[in-house]
């Protein structure tokens, strides 16, 4: 009996967690379908695997030509589906446009559902596993986050919902909420970094402790303790991170007035 090589599949494998992911699964032994909209970022992560068979898909998760391309690489047999691909949306809801608010659900939350209906069937014959990475901002809800917060709530009931849907096919469903990663999207909330008195973790740091978490076959992972601990908070006395947040909220807009009055004098 021929024993076949798992497959794991990692969208946003082109950079930050993806990237450190797909490291992690040819560690363990996996076979890697690396997909991201940019191939030349991907042909990066490739070259940082060690062994392993790896394929690259350059496509775009929010298209229907996209997740067509992803399905037919995935082939009919899968066991580990990484749903890694985001956006991330700083700054007041009021703020934000339509475009930019659609962009942010379609890709975090509508086009994560998508590919995961279109997967099932190739998931189901291995009794594969879905990984969903999501955020402490899907547990705790920051200001400034607004629509980005939304959609990680969301994705966090998606989680708990297909895990009970899908139960009858042997899938399983991890969720994965760690805290802000350096990543290449940091540049867009370096500015609410102090005031929110925020500490970013390496992208290694979060995929070494989330691999570990999905291997051990545990539902949600928190990378850190620090997680663990705001999380129960939030359960038990929600209105202490109200309090909290909404005077971390008040530093970051007397900082950002004071940053324009600086700009404004210098020039």
């Amino acid at each position: 009996m021929t024993i076949k090589t798992p497959v794991a599949l990692i969208t946003g494998a082109g950079s930050g967690i993806g990237r450190a992911l797909a490291i992690e699964a040819v560690g363990s032994g996996y076979d890697v379908v690396l997909v991201g909209r940019r191939r030349a970022q991907l042909e990066e992560t490739a070259q940082l695997l060690e062994a392993g068979k790896v394929r690259l898909v350059a496509a775009d998760i929010t298209t229907p030509e996209g997740r067509a391309a992803i399905t037919a690489a995935a082939g009919d047999r899968l066991d580990m589906l990484v749903n890694n691909a985001g956006r991330l949306a700083v700054g007041r809801l009021t703020d934000l446009g339509d475009e930019e608010i659609a962009r942010t659900v379609g890709t975090n939350l509508t086009a994560t559902m998508l590919l995961t209906r279109d997967l099932v069937p190739a998931l189901s014959m291995a009794q594969g596993r879905i990984v969903n990475i999501g955020s402490m901002f899907g547990l705790i809800a920051f200001p400034y986050f607004t629509a980005y917060s939304a959609t990680k709530f969301a994705l966090r009931g998606l989680s708990d919902a297909l895990r009970r849907e899908l139960s009858e096919f042997g899938i399983s469903v991890s969720y994965v909420a760690p805290r802000a990663t350096r990543t290449p999207t940091q540049e867009a909330f370096d500015h609410l970094v102090e005031p929110f008195g925020m500490v970013l973790d390496d992208p290694q740091r979060v995929a070494r402790r989330a691999w570990s978490g999905v291997m051990a076959g545990k539902n949600t992972i928190y990378p850190g303790f620090g997680e663990r601990l705001f999380a129960g908070i939030q359960a038990l006395a929600p209105s202490l991170i109200d309090t909290a947040l909404t005077h971390k909220a008040g530093t970051a807009r007397a900082q950002a007035a004071l940053n324009s009055y600086t700009r404004q004098k210098e020039a």
